[in-house]
């Protein structure tokens, strides 16, 4: 497993190959077996950095899908990597960034619901209809993502001559004009300006969304894009009134797109249990990369602080941001 920085996203025959020029000749169930004992190692300081995320007042939510082999049939199954994410650096916030990605065998409302209970603060998502129950159950407060509304009027307006799509496009990229000049700032700072800039652009968007809607054949694709953004304005201008939300939910997207680079080398999990093994490994490795963190040494070294005896109540030690902080002090010393 510890062959390259990026291990977890090699499928195990190019590890192996790795190691067959260095003279080692390993199959490929061995290389499995290790990285599902070095998971199971793994599996408590996932579960803490999930818990940590979890305190935090904001935070971004998505998920992909996972193909998973579906043993006595031959096939594969179609799996969910959810992925729990925090970066408060765009607004100077103190906490530190990570992701946490869990592994579910079906995209089910109940899914998000387990996996972030106890959690009640800001949730930046897309519109997947999931997150609406989860904020119903928990009382957590979504924030919708304007990259998704943007992609649909973008794909109207690309196949040719649209435009009420292409007047969307156009105020939407004042939006994110006004959030370039924003980004990096302090969260009241950062609130201000899109109170004085941001707000008169959606005080004006939404009845002109509505007025177009009464115009435009109600079964169109541009119909349902408007209906799309409208039903959730709400979430939309969110960012308007708290610095620290942001106006999209990429932060998110970024930490899933190696996952999908994953599954296109590796082409599926071999059961459920490799899957979640996947998920505790890549959390680990995305989050050291998050911290600009060599995610080889780190694993390396927390391995075998754990088969030492690491004492689980000093766990949080093992937390690639507090590992960063222990490297840095002992450089120091």
């Amino acid at each position: 497993m510890l062959v390259s920085k990026y291990a977890d996203h090699l499928p195990l025959y190019r590890q192996a190959q790795i190691y067959a020029r260095q003279g080692i000749d390993l199959d490929r169930s061995t290389l499995a077996d290790w990285v599902g004992r070095a998971a199971w190692h793994l599996r408590p300081v996932h579960e803490r950095l999930l818990k940590k995320l979890k305190a935090s007042p904001k935070l971004f939510a998505d998920e992909t899908t996972a193909p998973v082999l579906d043993p006595g049939r031959g096939k594969t199954k179609t799996g969910q990597l959810w992925a729990y994410a925090r970066d408060d650096r765009p607004w100077q916030g103190s906490d530190p960034p990570g992701v946490a990605y869990l592994y579910a065998p079906d995209r089910k409302a109940e899914r998000p619901i387990a996996h972030l209970a106890g959690f009640t603060g800001i949730l930046q998502v897309d519109g997947y209809g999931g997150y609406r129950v989860l904020a119903e159950k928990s009382g957590a407060t979504l924030a919708f993502c304007w990259a998704h509304v943007r992609r649909r009027f973008y794909e109207l307006a690309a196949v040719g001559p649209a435009p009420i799509a292409s007047e969307a496009l156009r105020r939407i990229a004042e939006l994110y004009k006004i959030e370039g000049d924003v980004r990096g700032q302090p969260a009241d700072d950062r609130r201000a300006t899109r109170q004085e800039r941001s707000r008169p652009i959606l005080v004006e968007l939404e009845p002109w969304l509505r007025e177009k809607l009464g115009l435009i054949s109600q079964k169109t694709k541009l119909a349902e894009a408007i209906r799309y953004t409208l039903s959730r304005w709400e979430g939309l201008a969110r960012f308007l009134d708290d610095g620290r939300i942001e106006i999209d939910s990429n932060t998110v997207e970024r930490s899933i797109r190696p996952i999908a680079l994953n599954r296109k080398n590796a082409l599926f999990a071999g059961s459920d249990g490799g899957a979640e093994h996947w998920a505790v490994v890549a959390s680990l490795i995305e989050t050291c990369k998050l911290n600009d963190i060599e995610p080889l040494g780190y694993l390396a070294d927390v391995l075998a602080r754990i088969v030492n005896g690491h004492p689980n109540s000093q766990i949080d030690d093992l937390l690639p941001w507090t590992y960063i902080r222990a490297q840095e002090f002992r450089a120091v010393a």
